[in-house]
């Protein structure tokens, strides 16, 4: 698949440079509040029903539409084979899930606004200029993936390594579906030690319906997987022992799965009860609920 460029309006802009830190408000913005997340629960719940999304044998290729911003013709760019490793990555990290991806279309724009700007905060002009990305350059339909790789150095927290859209979203804002990832988080980028591109993999398990395995509370429902064990605290790094950040519940913090913060070399897996919440999601709200 050979990207194309397309040149848009570039604003200049001065970025605000920061070290990449990894702290949990800094690495992904994909933190649905309690009353969020009980809304989704119950609309999951009665799709489920209707749709008789029972999972478990699915078999799905998912169409990837890529869109690579760039402040200008150096700053952000991301040469195609980092683009095509991105998408080997995805397919060996969601081997075992019933899920595979097909780069359907990549385009480069250049756009200073939107590779610096564009972000997930609401209370900051960030949202507008997001908003205003995706909608102009979203394709396919509720199965099709939405890559948006940008910089982030002029929003709240320039920091941020990413953030997704989850799959109850669709149904009341199907231009703002897909998932935004740092340029430089891709296989081979300059964001040591994120930058295998396990940003992309965390981000579409968002996207495909699962939270992050850690809550800040061991007597909760957690990610409402069950074979997930409680964790409070999220990983740093990718320690030699696994903590036990819930010593009174079974099992010890799965600084492994993909949708903790471990660094990038530490993420290998997801539980097969998050396969089956992905394929029961993406059958509920992507094929069924669309």
């Amino acid at each position: 698949m050979r990207f194309t460029a397309l040149a848009t309006l570039a604003v200049s802009l001065t970025p605000a440079l920061a070290e990449l830190g990894l702290g949990r408000s800094e690495r992904c913005s994909s933190h649905p509040s309690e009353a969020q997340v009980k809304l989704a629960e119950a609309s999951f719940v009665a799709k489920k029903k209707l749709s008789k999304a029972t999972g478990g044998n699915l078999n799905v290729v998912v169409p990837v539409h890529w869109h690579a911003i760039r402040s200008g013709d150096f700053q952000g760019h991301i040469p195609e084979s980092q683009v095509t490793d991105s998408i080997k990555v995805l397919n060996e990290d969601y081997a075992l899930t019933g899920f595979s991806f097909k780069l359907e279309s990549g385009r480069y724009y250049t756009n200073a606004t939107w590779f610096n700007v564009a972000g997930p905060d609401i209370g900051y002009k960030e949202r507008v200029y997001q908003t205003e990305m995706k909608q102009a350059l979203r394709r396919g339909n509720a199965t099709a993936l939405n890559v948006y790789s940008v910089g982030f150095t002029n929003i709240r927290n320039p920091r941020l390594l990413g953030y997704a859209t989850f799959p109850s979203d669709y149904a009341t804002d199907p231009l703002d579906d897909g998932v935004v990832i740092r340029y430089s988080t891709v296989p081979g980028g300059s964001s040591d030690p994120v930058n295998l591109g396990r940003t992309l993999t965390h981000e579409v398990g968002h996207w495909m319906g699962l939270y992050h395995t850690f809550s800040e509370d061991c007597d909760g429902e957690g990610d409402l997987v069950d074979d997930t064990p409680a964790q409070f605290n999220q990983t740093q790094g990718c320690p030699t022992i696994a903590p036990d950040t819930c010593p009174g519940q079974p099992g010890r913090d799965p600084i492994h799965n993909f949708m903790d913060y471990s660094d990038d070399i530490c993420l290998t897996e997801f539980t097969p009860g998050q396969a089956l919440r992905m394929q029961q999601s993406f059958i509920a709200f992507r094929i069924d609920g669309a």
